[in-house]
């Protein structure tokens, strides 16, 4: 007997094994009329995070800037308002432990204590199955892209990780741009029980043979890294597999790994900008500089001493940053270079204001992609992690 027929709360309709082969559509409404709602509406955010986009429902697409329900997905905070209709309407964030994916929109006459609870549990299940499911199906895909994606970005975007990780100890995001037209940047970042290993990379050139060898070389990374290599060894892989397999191409990137529970950093940096340190709403001028080994493929180019790794020890709070020239590159509303010092004071004062550092990151990007000219010089990629301990 189903839950609609007997009354039963929510945890008996999921609890149900049938529940699991349901579409997401016809869980939300059956979920919707457990609980005695009106109406609920899930929205996926869109590729680039400007938009939200119906998933189970027809109705109007919502801007993240400038809608209670975009507030919801910045803050990932519960946002309640009056509905158009009779009643109320409340947003709860659809997350994948760390990653936002979207929102849940539920239209009810009025909110109770185990409404709410139970909506949040039906929020909880909804991006567990999104999650899964958009692994095996292009549905969600295509929903959430407002335009033709190149090759060599489809390529990539076939490798890259959840945009945001992240634990009791530490969160990793990253935002990548352009989005439908990447050439050769890539990042990754990974947990293990206690290390985060984060990764950015820059592939010669901007095409399909750039981002065949940024493809190479996570598959490389994450191979040496999924043995139990340590980080000089990880290097090694990344260029015995570019000589072996793409021999002129080459690729420059920063390699890390933060102790989670100790807070010791470790670092090679590959031909590429060294990583940024912001301690203290301030940026740590030169705290992570350090001399360049080549480029990732350009094995012939190494000293007798290999690989150099570094180490530093943050403390709690710290934010590093990874990212490629195509940031500092870019050009600001009135034609000047982003530059170093624009991206640093960016990410302080966002980080001041105490914004979600998955926010920033977006903001970031978008300010960059809507100056004057609405390109990028170049791929523009950033990855931000913050070690904070305390939490």
């Amino acid at each position: 007997m189903t839950a609609e027929a007997t009354g039963a709360p929510l945890e008996e309709f999921l609890a149900d094994p049938a529940s699991c082969t349901l579409d997401l559509s016809t869980v939300v409404a059956r979920c919707a009329k457990v609980l005695g709602l009106r109406h609920a509406v899930v929205y996926l955010a869109d590729l680039q995070q400007r938009h939200l986009v119906p998933l189970t429902d027809v109705t109007a697409t919502l801007p993240v800037d400038g809608s209670v329900a975009g507030w919801t997905y910045r803050t990932q905070a519960l946002r309640v308002e009056e509905s158009d209709r009779d009643g109320v309407t409340a947003w709860f964030p659809l997350l994948d432990g760390a990653e936002r994916l979207g929102v849940l929109g539920v239209h009810t006459h009025a909110l109770t204590a185990e409404t709410l609870r139970q909506s949040r549990a039906l929020a909880a299940l909804l991006a567990t199955m999104i999650s899964s499911k958009r692994m095996y199906t292009d549905s969600f895909v295509r929903r959430t892209r407002t335009e033709a994606m190149q090759l060599p970005a489809e390529m990539l975007r076939a490798f890259l990780p959840p945009r945001t990780i992240g634990n009791a100890q530490v969160v990793s995001t990253a935002v990548l741009e352009p989005a439908y037209d990447i050439g050769g940047d890539a990042f990754d970042h990974s947990l293990t029980a206690t290390s985060l290993h984060a990764v950015v990379l820059d592939a010669m050139g901007h095409n399909l043979a750039s981002g065949l060898t940024s493809a190479v070389a996570l598959a490389a990374c994450r191979n040496a890294r999924r043995s139990g290599a340590d980080l000089g060894s990880l290097v090694d892989n990344v260029d015995q597999a570019l000589g072996e397999w793409l021999p002129d191409q080459f690729c420059t990137g920063v390699l890390a790994e933060l102790d989670h529970t100790s807070g010791v950093l470790r670092w090679t940096n590959c031909g590429h900008p060294a990583p940024l340190l912001i301690r203290d709403q301030r940026l740590v001028a030169d705290a992570l500089q350090r001399e360049a080994d080549p480029p990732m493929g350009l094995r012939t180019l190494l000293s007798a001493r290999g690989r150099r790794v570094h180490e530093a020890r943050l403390r709690p709070g710290d934010r590093v940053l990874l990212y490629t020239d195509g940031v500092t590159e870019a050009r600001t509303a009135d034609g000047q270079l982003f530059g170093l010092g624009r991206f640093a004071d960016y990410v302080i004062r966002a980080s001041a204001s105490g914004e979600l550092a998955p926010e920033t990151l977006r903001r970031l990007i978008h300010s960059l992609l809507d100056s004057r000219d609405s390109r990028l010089r170049d791929d523009a990629t950033i990855l931000l992690f913050e070690w904070q301990p305390a939490r």
